[in-house]
């Protein structure tokens, strides 16, 4: 492990839909407040987590960073963006489904939650084997929430084919994610298959899966999906069945103890990855989102403990170390939104007229143009279905 000691001088720190009609969707509703300027870093403050190794910059007294088995690291302050300690933070390995958030901060803004869609057979076709699934069944009509929810709490790549197809299609939707990774300084992530399946040359970093977890917080849709440990999903006959987030630090499944403040975001898994994880945790008015990728430790559930640790870690020392570098060193874009204050954000709903909110159906299909990405909506009006 290489650990620099500094003086106490501080490191500084395309679109989818015509805009009239996002304007509409609720996700736009509830996010039009809090735009961050923009980075307030430059790339050279982020030169030092290019290079290889353990890098923190304690004050006297700081606790030492624990020793992690994961192959890479990172720990940072979600409100500044300040990276408190990291290990490796660029090394480009596969994400698994932690790329599902960069999925989500470029869907999720296209797609109102109250959206009714009827799938068709054609969309499930390609789901790769041994996909993780939420059970989404053909012929069968689902809420855009409903799959939302299996893409968060399931990992289901079922959803996430269905959620693309309805914003342009695959190919489509991981040229979005790659612009979308740009625009964040995300620069190690290249995205081949956008639910995170394993794919030749698809990789991220635990630096650009902090930017994206990050980012993510500040979306309310997305910080309340991340933080639901169960939710209900259709099933057959209108029935519906439980699904529980497979996060075990957020739920405390499998002999997992629950983390403490936890807010959420996601974990992914697969034969090439290993086990990968984002996680964000809120304690006395500070937000931390920490990165481990791909623990070396026999232990199955070592991803969920190692996290542990470096969250209590990154809690007891902040405001003791110096910073190593900035989430937001390569951003080229605004971050909009406020940091979410808690686990449970609820989401705006627009209103037409005395308690009618909108609901929605597609009319069509998002299509690619030169100029940009139009997505062709019929609206409508009238309440949105419970459940």
């Amino acid at each position: 492990m290489t650990i620099g000691f500094a003086s106490r001088v501080a490191v500084p720190t395309c679109a989818l839909c015509a805009a009239g009609l996002l304007v509409l969707a609720p996700a736009a509703a509830a996010t039009g407040t809090g735009v961050d300027p923009g980075p307030r870093a430059t790339p050279a403050a982020a030169s030092l987590l290019y290079r290889p190794g353990t890098h923190v910059r304690p004050h006297r007294g700081t606790p030492a960073v624990p020793d992690l088995s994961a192959r890479s690291w990172l720990i940072a302050d979600a409100r500044t963006g300040e990276v408190l300690a990291a290990h490796d933070a660029h090394r480009r390995l596969p994400p698994a489904s932690t790329l599902k958030t960069l999925f989500a901060l470029t869907v999720l803004p296209a797609l109102p939650s109250g959206i009714r869609h009827r799938v068709g057979a054609e969309e499930l076709e390609d789901v790769g084997p041994g996909s993780s699934l939420v059970g989404v069944a053909e012929n069968r009509t689902y809420r855009v929430a409903d799959l939302w929810n299996g893409v968060f709490l399931s990992s289901g790549n079922d959803a996430v084919r269905v959620l693309a197809g309805l914003t342009g299609g695959w190919r489509d939707t991981a040229e979005r994610m790659q612009a979308k990774a740009r625009s964040l300084g995300a620069r190690d992530t290249r995205v081949t298959s956008p639910d995170g399946y394993d794919a030749p040359g698809q990789v991220s970093s635990a630096f650009d899966l902090a930017v994206f977890g990050r980012a993510g917080l500040r979306n309310p849709e997305f910080a309340r999906y991340c933080a639901l440990r169960e939710a209900r999903f259709p099933g057959r006959d209108g029935d519906s069945y439980g699904i529980v987030n497979t996060n075990r630090l957020l739920t405390g499944a499998d002999g997992v103890a629950p983390y403490r403040g936890l807010i959420g975001i996601k974990n992914g898994y697969t034969s090439d990855a290993g086990n990968t994880l984002v996680a964000a945790a809120r304690r006395g008015g500070r937000t931390l989102v920490a990165t481990v990728m791909n623990p070396r430790s026999d232990d199955g559930y070592a991803v969920y403990e190692e996290t542990r640790s470096l969250l209590d870690w990154g809690f007891a020392a902040a405001g003791r170390v110096d910073p190593v570098g900035s989430l937001d060193a390569l951003r080229t874009g605004p971050l909009r939104g406020p940091e979410a204050e808690s686990a449970a954000v609820p989401v705006a709903r627009r209103q037409d007229g005395p308690g009618r909110p909108v609901s929605w159906t597609i009319a069509g299909a998002a299509l690619l143009g030169g100029a940009g990405t139009a997505l062709f909506l019929r609206l409508r009006w009238g309440p949105v279905p419970a459940g």
